[in-house]
């Protein structure tokens, strides 16, 4: 009988899979991983109370003037902004991970808001937006009566 490499009970997808790994490592070893783990850009906070959803973002170093906010179907928030590279004169660069350029975040709001009366602030690199509550959506007391 003639030998062969052939195992009997040899699952071809054990290679695959050994492959995978070794892809994986090497993957997060270069700091792929990293980039593809990181939240989007800006990260938010997103509350409410009774009468208004509020967001906040740091955005540090960028004006009012560099973003857009819109409020499109009454419940979608969109933030569009550009952030310009910091270009020092005579340096050499050893580490760059603050990002630069354009940027957008589309965030679907829990109920609808009113978006004539949204105001936003920019303030030591934080923007806060506030969105008050479109009528149909705030909680409303209702009186009980007997009879």
């Amino acid at each position: 009988m003639a030998l062969t490499r052939w195992r009997a009970f040899h699952d071809p997808l054990d290679d695959v899979n050994r492959l995978q790994e070794q892809m994986s490592r090497l993957f997060s070893r270069l700091g792929a991983n990293d980039r593809a783990a990181a939240p989007a850009y800006p990260s938010l906070n997103l509350w409410q109370d009774g009468d208004y959803i509020y967001v906040e973002s740091e955005l540090p170093g960028l004006k009012l003037g560099d973003l857009e906010i819109v409020v499109t179907g009454g419940n979608q928030l969109s933030i569009k902004g550009h952030r310009e590279p910091a270009l020092p004169d005579n340096a050499v660069w050893h580490r760059q991970e603050r990002g630069y350029g354009d940027f957008s975040r589309l965030v679907r709001l829990p109920i609808d808001v009113d978006a004539d009366h949204v105001a936003a602030t920019l303030k030591n690199g934080v923007l806060t937006i506030k969105l008050p509550k479109h009528a149909e959506a705030k909680p409303r007391k209702i009186a009980v009566t007997g009879g």
